[in-house]
């Protein structure tokens, strides 16, 4: 159905934690032992937090990801202010609704964001601006959402072997990776 006018939009959402310490899981191919990543250490007088929370938004027709990072953790409040910062870009192309697909994530499926989104429904339809049609993946089926292995590439492009990254320059690299725009991260205060 999203497909079938250019007035619909459909992605494909979801949350992740972007780690400074961590590594993902690389293979190497060499002639005597394997090089492995070993996981960091912060050091004591760090002000960065070890990981930075990201909500994302990957649409299939364009092959395009849209980013907002998170001061916090995912939570209903949060996750509102990622849909109604969707809604508004959707509104700005000219779109007349947003088909999302995501998983069950318990702030995905709060009586809050649910009331959120029944209100933005009435409130589009009056105003003729972007509506979100949520579409639920079943649970525990995380390879029904194509988002899941974008994050784990770019978990390996963005990869430092050496030092820690900052909060700053982690979430440049990741959108950097992506080709999108950095925006300021969704305050836990302004949701």
């Amino acid at each position: 159905m999203a497909q079938s006018s250019a007035d619909f939009a459909y992605g494909f959402a979801d949350e992740v934690w972007w780690s400074r310490t961590a590594q993902p899981a690389l293979h190497t191919w060499c002639s005597d032992q394997p090089l492995r990543l070993v996981e960091k250490q912060r050091v004591q007088d760090d002000p960065d937090r070890q990981a930075v929370a990201c909500y994302g938004c990957y649409l299939p027709t364009d092959n395009q990801m849209l980013l907002r990072f998170v001061d916090g953790r995912p939570i209903s409040a949060v996750t509102r202010t990622f849909l109604a910062w969707l809604a508004s870009r959707f509104t700005a192309q000219g779109k007349r609704a947003l088909f999302l697909i995501w998983d069950n994530a318990t702030w995905h499926n709060s009586k809050r964001v649910r009331t959120w989104v029944k209100a933005h429904k009435r409130l589009a339809k009056q105003k003729a601006t972007c509506r979100l049609i949520i579409c639920r993946l079943p649970s525990k089926s995380p390879w029904l959402n194509p988002i899941e292995p974008k994050w784990l590439h770019a978990k390996r492009a963005i990869v430092e072997p050496v030092s820690t990254l900052s909060i700053t320059q982690l979430s440049q690299r990741v959108c950097h990776y992506y080709r999108c725009e950095l925006l300021d991260p969704i305050a836990k205060y302004l949701c």
